[in-house]
C-alpha cells in the first residue's frame, strides 16, 4: 500500500485548486439501501436515471475494473452573486460548469500519478457517473452528512463541490469524517417548501418538494402550487446552506464562506433580467448558457422558471405547509 505522503497527494491536490483531499476503500456504498428506499417512496420524482443506475452504483468495478482506492477531493465554490439581475441562481451555478472545472483538474492529478505509476489506471468522476460520491467523500474524511443531506466539513462548512478519482493503486486510507448537527433545525425550518423530511429514522430531501429539483430536473409545466413554491429562485436554491451554522465564519473558523479563488468559478455570467429570460430566444439562450450549469434546465425550463418568478413577485406569499415528518 502506497502512503499518501509518498504520493504528495495533499500537496498536489492543493496545487490544482482543491481545498480538501482524502482516500478511502472502494467497497460498496453502505447508503445504497437508503437510496433504494428513497426511490421506492417516489422522492426522486421524474429522475428516472436514479433508478436505472442503481445496479451500477453497487460496485465501482463497473466504472473502473480492478479499482483499489477512491481519491476524493473538495473544491470551495462560495461567492456572492453580482446583483446585476433579479434572476436568483444558486451559487454553484454562477460561474463555469463545475463538472468541467473539477474533471480537468482530476485528469491532471491522474496524469501526475500515472507518470510515476505507469501501469496504474484512473477514472475521474464528477457527479455524472453512477458513483455515490458523497459517501465516498465522507469515508475519505472530507465531511459528514448534515440534516439537509449536504456534506459538511466542520472547518469549511458545506460550500464545496465533490469529485472522485478512482484508481487501481492501493493507497493509504484516510480516517472517515465524524460530526453531526445535534438538535439544530435551522435548515429544516428555513426550507421554503418543507422538503427536508425525517423518514425511516434518517433525514432526507424529498426532491419532489425541493426548489432545486423543481427548477432544474422537473420537466414540463409546473402546477400552480409548484410555480408558487419556486418563490424567487430561478435555478437551484441555497437556503438550507445559507442558514447552516457551519457556514457562518467566526474568528476560530475563518475558512467558512471564504470566496473561492478558482477563476473559472468566479467568471459569473451577465444574466438578463427575469422579464427577458421569460421570453428568451433560443439563439440567445444557447450563447448565454454555453459552459454554464444553467444549461441543464433547458430553454423551456428557464423560461418557465422566470415566468413563475415574475408571477410570484406580485402574488401573496404562500405559507409553508408542514408535514408530520417536519415536526
Amino acid at each position: 500500500m502506497i502512503s499518501q505522503a509518498d504520493l504528495l497527494l495533499t500537496e498536489r491536490a492543493l496545487a490544482l485548486g482543491f481545498d480538501l483531499a482524502g482516500v478511502c476503500d472502494p467497497s460498496p456504498p453502505k447508503s445504497l439501501p437508503i437510496l433504494e428506499s428513497w426511490i421506492a417512496e417516489g422522492m426522486h420524482g421524474s429522475m428516472e436515471y436514479m433508478q436505472t443506475s442503481l445496479p451500477l452504483r453497487s460496485d465501482l468495478n463497473t466504472i473502473l475494473p480492478g479499482v483499489q482506492s477512491v481519491i476524493a477531493v473538495g473544491m470551495n465554490y462560495y461567492q456572492e452573486p453580482s446583483g446585476q439581475t433579479d434572476a436568483k441562481i444558486a451559487r454553484y451555478a454562477l460561474g463555469r460548469d463545475y463538472h468541467k472545472v473539477i474533471r480537468s483538474r482530476l485528469k491532471k492529478l491522474a496524469d501526475q500519478l500515472q507518470a510515476e505509476h505507469p501501469t496504474a489506471q484512473f477514472r475521474p468522476c464528477v457527479d455524472s457517473a453512477p458513483v455515490m460520491e458523497r459517501e465516498y467523500a465522507q469515508r475519505a474524511g472530507l465531511g459528514w452528512f448534515g440534516k439537509n443531506t449536504c456534506l459538511i466539513n466542520s472547518h469549511r462548512g458545506s460550500w464545496f463541490l465533490i469529485g472522485v478519482l478512482l484508481t487501481t493503486l492501493e493507497i493509504e486510507r484516510s480516517s472517515p469524517a465524524d460530526g453531526g448537527c445535534g438538535t439544530c433545525r435551522a435548515c429544516i425550518d428555513a426550507c421554503p417548501t418543507g422538503a427536508i423530511v425525517h423518514r425511516n429514522n434518517i433525514w432526507q430531501v424529498d426532491a419532489t418538494q425541493c426548489i432545486s429539483y423543481l427548477t432544474i430536473e422537473h420537466k414540463g409545466d409546473h402546477t400552480p402550487e409548484q410555480a408558487a413554491q419556486l418563490g424567487e429562485w430561478t435555478f437551484g436554491c441555497d437556503v438550507c446552506q445559507e442558514v447552516c451554522p457551519f457556514n457562518q465564519p467566526r474568528p476560530t473558523q475563518p475558512l467558512r464562506a471564504q470566496t473561492t479563488t478558482i477563476p473559472d468559478l468566479l467568471a459569473q455570467k451577465s444574466w438578463p433580467k427575469l422579464s427577458q429570460l421569460a421570453q428568451i430566444e433560443e439563439a440567445e439562450w444557447d450563447t448565454l448558457t454555453q459552459g454554464s450549469p444553467v444549461r441543464r434546465a433547458g430553454i423551456q425550463g428557464l423560461q418557465r422558471n422566470a415566468q413563475a418568478n415574475l408571477a410570484n413577485q406580485t402574488a401573496p406569499q404562500a405559507s409553508r405547509t408542514d408535514s408530520p415528518e417536519n415536526a
